[in-house]
């Protein structure tokens, strides 16, 4: 698993009930480091979203779908949702990002933790 993968995850539903946190199965975009993926138990990932209408909140991206990012549907990066999750939680590999688009992710990124 690499920077750039689009992988299957499972994001559990909180306990408490709170939250607008995306749950259930779905793509995303693995941002973790490379070189530090073999070394810690979670990774760092950008879950996706079919709901187009999440491209109004800041820190988004929308990716169409691509023989090499293995996406079916338009799709909204919410990168205001980056977070770490235990690699317990990461399903089948489904494609790549495109280096231009990673880029863009890149600067949201840096953009919304203020680097």
């Amino acid at each position: 698993m690499k920077r750039g993968d689009i992988v299957l995850v499972n994001l559990p539903q909180p306990t408490d009930g709170a939250g607008h946190e995306q749950v259930g199965t779905r793509p995303a975009l693995v941002v973790h480091e490379n070189n530090s993926s073999d070394v810690i138990s979670v990774i760092m990932i950008v879950p996706f979203t079919s709901n187009l209408k999440a491209q109004k909140f800041q820190y988004t991206i929308l990716i169409h779908p691509t023989k090499e990012n293995g996406l079916t549907l338009p799709s909204v990066l919410l990168v205001f949702q980056l977070r770490a999750i235990d690699k317990q939680r990461i399903g089948k590999k489904i494609g790549q990002l495109e280096e231009t688009t990673m880029k863009k992710v890149n600067q949201e990124i840096k953009d919304l933790l203020g680097l």
